[in-house]
């Protein structure tokens, strides 16, 4: 049983975040803090210039809303919209916040990706907590 638990949420169309929420819910102590955790990855600045000013700001209400509604089924969970690449950011998220479990999907692998996706690949290497990847 997990005390505290990260689970980054990609809302890409070919992931299903299902998963790693029932797991979470298996998985946490009844007292146990769960943060879904979304990474907005940069837009160049070159592409900022060709989208109106608002649209930022909308897209992030937008996603905090939708974790906000998931983290609504789990019990202490709360979600968090961050900005950074990736892989890096979900490392530095854990490192400062200590989680003792992460659980992340991952999609069907390319070529490019072998085992894992990027992502997640990444995340298992240098975590330095247990990682959970669901399929």
């Amino acid at each position: 049983m997990y005390h505290n638990i990260l689970v980054p949420i990609s809302f890409d169309a070919e992931r299903d975040i299902s998963g790693p929420l029932k797991l979470a819910e298996v998985l946490a102590t009844p007292d146990a803090q769960v943060t879904l955790l979304h990474v907005v990855e940069h837009i160049p600045n070159y592409a900022i210039s060709y989208m109106p000013p608002e649209y930022l700001t909308e897209a992030r209400k937008a996603l905090q809303t939708e974790l906000d509604s998931l983290a609504e089924k789990l019990p202490n969970a709360k979600g968090v919209v961050i900005e950074g690449h990736s892989g890096r950011t979900i490392l530095d998220w854990a490192e400062e916040h200590k989680p003792d479990l992460i659980i992340m999907a991952s999609h069907r692998p390319g070529m490019q990706d072998l085992l894992l996706g990027s992502t997640a690949n990444h995340v298992v290497r240098h975590a330095a907590c247990a990682v959970h990847v669901v399929r």
